[in-house]
């Protein structure tokens, strides 16, 4: 598992995240649930872009691809989470619009809807890791079956 290559395409993941959330805050349709749910395209893209290239350098160990993947996702939601934080200090520490998202509910402080942030954040670079290594899976297994 090569860890520079997590860390670019965690990166990749994360300009792109940022990018589109700026977009939409831009045009003001920062308060559509269903345009800051397509996040999930630009995690889906550099997760499979690392298990792909790891088994075309012949890493084929599931769980190491699988790791791969789930640690990709990782560094960019750190990565997003603190530029998140560093967003909301430049507006002046005011959040009250992303609030009506918080996965838990109420009225969390920034630390605590960061916590929230996170706690999806991994559960769907896991979700996202799995889906993309039972896809190369089966690729895998189709290409080992032909040579």
């Amino acid at each position: 598992m090569k860890f520079s290559r997590l860390f670019i395409n965690g990166i990749i993941i994360f300009i792109g995240i940022g990018l589109y959330f700026l977009l939409i805050e831009t045009l003001g349709l920062a308060d559509q649930i269903y345009l800051r749910l397509l996040n999930f395209i630009f995690v889906i893209y550099g997760v499979n872009r690392t298990i792909r290239s790891n088994y075309h350098d012949g890493i084929n160990g599931y769980l190491t691809n699988l790791l791969a993947g789930f640690l990709t996702g990782m560094v960019s939601l750190v990565l997003g989470i603190f530029a998140f934080m560093i967003y909301i200090e430049s507006l002046g520490g005011d959040f009250t619009k992303f609030k009506n998202s918080y996965i838990f509910g109420g009225e969390p402080s920034l630390y605590q809807f960061c916590f929230g942030l996170f706690i999806e954040g991994a559960a769907s670079s896991m979700i996202i890791s799995f889906a993309m290594m039972q896809y190369w899976k089966d690729k895998v297994e189709k290409i080992n079956t032909v040579d």
